[in-house]
């Protein structure tokens, strides 16, 4: 049995679809969102990865990698952030971000 590219279409789509979901059903866990964003990115590198591999151009998975660094920088922002929330507030929840403004 020979995966197509509608296999790989579908589990992105379906990806995409379940951190859409972690998103609008976790709005107080600032972790869980930024899992659900990083499975997000994760569902569009599929996509280009298929769609790499399928046309035979390595374009897509150049790409995949410059996605990855951005996410990685992201990662460590949002942490460094939620670390900072942690020592003065002592929770991480969404709410409490406000009191961050400068």
């Amino acid at each position: 049995m020979s995966l197509s590219l509608g296999h790989y279409l579908s589990i992105g789509a379906m990806l995409f679809a379940l951190s859409v979901v972690g998103i609008f059903l976790n709005r107080k866990n600032l972790i869980v969102l930024l899992m659900a964003i990083e499975m997000m990115l994760l569902a569009v590198n599929i996509n280009f990865v298929a769609f790499s591999h399928y046309l035979g151009d390595m374009h897509g998975q150049v790409f995949v990698f410059f996605i990855l660094t951005v996410a990685a920088a992201e990662s460590a922002i949002g942490l460094a952030i939620l670390v900072l929330l942690f020592r003065n507030k002592s929770s991480i929840n969404a709410q409490d971000l406000n009191t961050l403004k400068g």
